[in-house]
Order: structure tokens, then sequence, then C-alpha cells
């Protein structure tokens, strides 16, 4: 009769077991109730605590009661063992990473939640350029902060009284990123994965994998994934756009870890698909100088007859000195701007060229350079595609005694010129000098009476 019984009694606890777990299907389940604390008050700050760490692992005795904000989760399994806090949902100064051996902690720790940490007995130190909190364990001898063992952790973290949160990722920029963002939430705006690993997924599989993300100024990122991740196999997105994660560092490196792919925004294009490079035939070389009396006061004027302002993005000035047919030097546009119906001065020394002419040029560049010719030589101004739009000279022939001969002298473009040309002709310049063939002025000048930078 009782081995009957018992019998039944085993059956409706499988049979109650087994609905309980078919009624888990994933991980988002229902939250489990948690007592919250309401008389516990922070007396140390996340930026305070850290400061007490100098060189070496810290074993902490006093009785500080730290507080902030849970910004990590382990929802989708990017995280593993590790919790990040920061101290304001919004515009946080600090951020701190605790060590547990918590499995499942977003179900105790949510997104949001403040919680109180009862630090006594805890340890600090750093790992890989990072301050961490937690327990302690050996490392070939060396004590080092490791995870919190999970039957302790409620020892001394606990939740507070406060609603959920509303957390606000800190919007910032590659070039500004600095330590005490460490275990913050930040976003990136205008990020992409490089184009080397576009199709590719997240991760390797139950491989951490580090993929990288850059903007349209070439500036990058490591994106941090666990190959154990939900999204492990996910294909890595191919648009541009913002992403939100924990920041984290690695030695000298900084990284991001999502929480789970809503992080990720992308639907703009990409970079290599904005149009920011233009070419136009309205843009010309203007004047070129070679003092007589100041080897200083040299200088290359181009000219935009169009209306509308045009970036130099990609475009370059080219030098061929005397009768070479390789380039000598280069002058790199890109990052000005030249409005219309404008000129746009460059001289290879802007000092001298402010104290001759009154005004500094558009683009101050070195001696050597295509602003610098003495004359004899050959120039091209180049668009960002490689194509030459203007030209001055003949490649290949030195200018001394030729019809492109501007030594101790000027070469001005015709007033009727009103856009580019890429073989020379002579008939749309008059060129001063000291020697040159007939059809040019054998009439050196002197600057800064017989120049006009500037003007058109």
């Amino acid at each position: 009769m009782n081995f009957r019984i018992n019998n039944i009694g085993c059956v409706a606890a499988l049979l109650g077991l087994y609905l309980v777990m078919a009624c888990v299907k994933d991980k988002d389940f229902e939250t489990p109730k948690s007592s919250c604390v309401s008389d516990l008050s922070a007396n140390i700050t996340i930026g305070e605590l850290k400061a007490l760490y100098v060189d070496e692992l810290i074993q902490i005795k006093e009785d500080y009661i730290l507080e902030g904000y849970v910004v990590s989760s382990d929802v989708a399994g990017n995280f593993f063992g590790t919790l990040h806090i920061q101290d304001n949902l919004i515009n946080p100064t600090q951020g701190l990473q605790l060590e547990i051996d918590l499995r499942d902690s977003h179900l105790f720790y949510e997104v949001g939640s403040k919680i109180l940490i009862k630090t006594k007995g805890l340890y600090l130190g750093m790992s890989k350029g990072a301050i961490k909190l937690g327990g302690v364990f050996s490392a070939f001898g060396n004590p080092a902060v490791g995870r919190l063992p999970a039957a302790v952790v409620g020892q001394h973290l606990f939740n507070s009284c406060d609603p959920l949160g509303s957390l606000q990722p800190k919007t910032v920029d590659l070039n500004k990123l600095d330590d005490s963002m460490i275990s913050t939430l930040v976003q990136f705006a205008s990020m992409e994965i490089s184009s080397a690993e576009l199709g590719q997924t997240f991760a390797v599989k139950e491989e951490e994998t580090i993929r990288t993300l850059t903007n349209c100024e070439d500036l990058e990122i490591e994106l941090l994934n666990s190959g154990y991740s939900d999204f492990q196999a996910n294909l890595l997105p191919e648009e541009n756009g913002a992403i939100t994660g924990v920041l984290i560092k690695d030695n000298k490196d900084y990284q991001l870890a999502i929480r789970d792919t809503s992080d990720i925004a992308f639907t703009n294009i990409r970079c290599e698909d904005l149009v920011d490079e233009f070419t136009s035939s309205k843009i010309f070389i203007s004047e070129l100088a070679d003092p007589d009396n100041n080897a200083g006061a040299r200088f290359v004027e181009l000219f935009n007859s169009d209306s509308e302002p045009l970036s130099l993005k990609g475009w370059t000035l080219r030098r061929y000195t005397n009768d070479n047919m390789e380039i000598g030097s280069t002058i790199d546009l890109s990052g000005f701007v030249i409005e219309g119906n404008s000129t746009f001065v460059i001289s290879p020394n802007a000092s001298e060229f402010e104290m001759v002419y009154g005004f500094p040029p558009n683009h101050g560049v070195s001696t050597n350079s295509p602003a610098d010719s003495n004359g004899d030589d050959n120039l091209e101004l180049v668009d960002p595609f490689g194509t030459v739009i203007d030209i001055f000279g003949v490649i290949g022939e030195d200018g001394s005694g030729t019809n492109h001969e501007f030594e101790d002298g000027r070469a001005i473009r015709n007033r009727e010129v009103s856009q580019a040309n890429p073989f020379y002709t002579p008939s749309e310049w008059i060129i001063y000098n000291d020697s040159g063939e007939s059809g040019t002025i054998n009439e050196p000048q002197n600057a800064p009476d017989n120049f006009n930078p500037g003007t058109r």
C-alpha cells in the first residue's frame, strides 16, 4: 500500500516538474521576486572607491556602501561573470566592473536598476587596464580580483527599492574616450562594420571574437563578441548608424560590448557610398608667382568660377620639376572649400606671404612644394578621381626660354577664361619672365607691387 502511494507521489512530482519546465520556453521568463532594501545608503562614490586603488590589489576593510545603476546584461549571453554599473542614469562620470560568479544575473539585477554594494571584504584591483571589484583568486601565486562566489553575492549586492530607471547612453566621439567611461553605457554615431569583415558572423562559435567598428573618418574601435552569445551566428550588419554598448578596456585598447543586437541601429548607407568628393571644370589655376625680389613671396592661386562652393576633398596640385616626367611634389587640398567666384591662395612661406601682401594665404605649405616653383616647372591640378582638370606647362619640358616660363615673374590666366583646360594653351595666359620666348613678356616682376594674390 505504501509502495503504491509513494509511486503516485513520484508521478505527481514528476508531472509538476514537467509542467513547470514546459512553461519556461527561454530566458525571458518572469524575473524572480527579490526583496529590496531601503535602509542602506551610499557613503562612497564609484570614483572615490576607484581612487583607493594604487598599484596593487587591496582588500576593502571599511564599511563602505556603494551605489550604482546596472548597465550590462547577460540575457543574450554576451556578458558572463561580470556586472557593469555606472554612477548616474544620465551623463555618468564613472563606471565600475563587478566580478560575480552568478549565472542569469539579469534576473536579479536588471538593466536600469539601482543596486547597493557592501564593499567590506571585497577586493579592488586592476586587470587589463580596468579597475574591478570582486572576490580574489591566485594566478601563478599572485592574488588578483576574481569572481565573487554565487553563494555570497547576496551578502554584498542589494536591490534598491527605487523604481527601475531609464538609462540614456552617453554619445561620445571615438577620439575623446578616457578611462572614466569604462563600464558605462556609451553610444557612437555613424559607425559601421569594417568592409573586410562584412559577410562574417558576430563571433566564431565558442570563441571570443573581435570585430572592427569604423566611422567615416576611419577611426576604429573593437567590437567584442562572445562565441556563446545568442547572436553569435548572426551575420554582421552591412549598413551604417548608431551603436550602443558598454565600454570596456583590454590593456591599451578600448572595446565595445553590446547587450544584444537591439543595441545596433544601422539603417543608413555606408561611408564609401556617401558622395563627398566632387569634380568640376570650374576650378582652375589663375595665377603663378615667382617674384624677382623675394622667393619667399611665391604663391599659386586657384579660382572657382562657379557660383557654388566646392569641397577640395581629394584634390591635389602636382609639380613636375624642370623636364622631369615624374611627379616631384604634391599638395593635398583635402579639408578645404573654395567658395563660389572666389580665389584660393597657396603659399610655401605663410609668414613671409602675410608680411609682404598684408593678409594670410588660404593654405600654407612647405618649401619645394608646387607653390614654390622657380618658374621653369610644370603644374597639374587633379580632381579626387585622378583626372587632370587643369595644367600649366608641358610635362617633360624645362620651362626655361619657352612659352611657359615665369621665372622671376608671374603667369596670369586671361580674364575671359572661365573653366579649366587639361591641355596647356599659351593663349590663355599672360606670362612675365626674364628670358621666355616670343609671346611672353620679358619683364621681371617684384612683390608686392606687381602682384595681386586673392583678386581675380
